[in-house]
């Protein structure tokens, strides 16, 4: 719904695999009539996460409501990509009720928001909040963090050092222009655990942000959009380590695609992709994966240790059966040997990229498979939480 004339539009940020797709398919299933246009960024020529939420068949959101911008990050091209994309969506002869923007995992949030003041669209689009979705299972295991004990050694040593990490600082920076923030996987959390994650959290917080918890990025549309924030008129608030304008950029990480044929089963894949991302520190992996004998498309994400696999839906007649995967880390990656890694093994079927669906295969199961999850909470919401459905935030007002 308009406010004050203006289209609201949600930015879901924060780090690669936290869940921002996830969080996106359950707006859709949702949206309750409200028609959803997307715009998709992703770190990486693959747009794995557009091409998800194309095939996910909710009323809210057609093919052509879904917006990729792959291989960039919207931070850092708003001139050339992001203001064109918002003019297009308002210049539609029926334009979209809400705008939904997914950033890449890499991006920083505030020179986005910022955009929205540029003359083209600041009379016509309004920032309705900015949601930051947190890996809880990641940050539980400080995979955010650099050792603190190392940094203050550092620092008293000489006070004019940086020792921020590149992935400290997007945590900092995706927490500090947050309206709302969103602990997620939160039931591969226990107590203990949860508490870090609170803890590393909080102080970065601005005054009287509320903090949500989730599993799946389940969160209802009622809850996430709707804030009436208008991010773009309180800038000074919200904090960057770019203020003084250093400039941004991603030569701290890596990307690169890497394309297969198909594999022989599903879990032999993931036992396969394991050990690679132990041994080269991969900080995240997706794609999609041809499985023999199966006519459905299996997704595979991946985030630090933790894999995930579901199949989505039947490979199209016009689509070559092929695995695709997008690999993503820390500058220095070692390519040529993660290549090498994936592309030999028992994983890897012999067989060339099929042209199309197999003649037989019925549809699969499409409960996703975890390899080696953390334990659960087992406790369910609780503690105050802060209500994650239009029907809980009724019964906690």
């Amino acid at each position: 719904m308009a406010l004050n004339g203006k289209i609201p539009a949600t930015v879901i940020t924060g780090f690669l695999g936290a869940g921002k797709t996830s969080s996106i398919r359950h707006l859709l299933a949702t949206a309750n009539g409200r028609r959803l246009a997307l715009i998709i960024n992703e770190f990486g020529d693959l747009g794995v996460d557009g091409e998800i939420l194309k095939g996910c068949g909710f009323e809210a959101c057609d093919e052509d409501d879904v917006v990729e911008l792959a291989n960039g990050c919207l931070c850092c091209t708003v001139a050339d990509d992001f203001i064109p994309t918002i003019e297009a969506l308002l210049d539609r002869p029926e334009p979209p009720d809400h705008i939904v923007i997914e950033t890449s995992g890499l991006a920083l949030p505030k020179p986005l928001v910022k955009a929205f003041n540029w003359p083209e669209i600041r009379t016509r689009v309004t920032v309705d909040g900015v949601i930051t979705m947190i890996d809880g299972p990641a940050v539980a295991e400080g995979r955010f963090a650099g050792d603190p004990q190392a940094v203050e050694a550092q620092r008293r040593a000489d006070e004019s050092l940086d020792h921020e990490t590149p992935l400290e600082e997007l945590f900092e920076e995706q927490l500090g222009s947050a309206d709302l923030v969103v602990i997620n996987k939160t039931d591969l959390l226990d107590r203990e655990e949860l508490g870090r994650v609170n803890a590393a959290v909080a102080p970065h917080l601005r005054p009287a942000v509320k903090v949500l918890r989730a599993a799946h990025g389940a969160i209802d549309a009622g809850v996430l959009l709707g804030l009436g924030a208008a991010a773009e008129d309180d800038l000074d608030s919200r904090l960057s380590h770019h203020d003084d304008g250093e400039p941004h950029d991603h030569d701290d990480f890596t990307s690169f695609a890497v394309e297969l044929g198909e594999v022989d089963a599903a879990d032999q894949l993931l036992v396969r992709l394991a050990p690679v991302i132990v041994a080269h520190d991969i900080l995240r992996i997706k794609g999609f994966a041809a499985v023999a004998g199966k006519a459905m498309r299996l997704v595979v994400q991946g985030v630090g240790g933790r894999l995930q696999q579901h199949y989505d839906r039947d490979w199209r007649p016009d689509e070559a059966r092929a695995t695709r995967l997008v690999v993503i880390g820390q500058a220095g990656l070692d390519e040529a040997a993660v290549r090498a890694a994936l592309t030999h093994g028992p994983a890897h079927s012999s067989k060339p990229p099929h042209p199309g669906p197999p003649p037989q295969g019925g549809r699969e199961d499409r409960v996703g498979a975890v390899l080696s999850p953390s334990p659960s909470m087992g406790e369910g919401r609780g503690g105050g939480e802060a209500p994650t459905s239009e029907g809980e935030q009724e019964k906690a007002g």
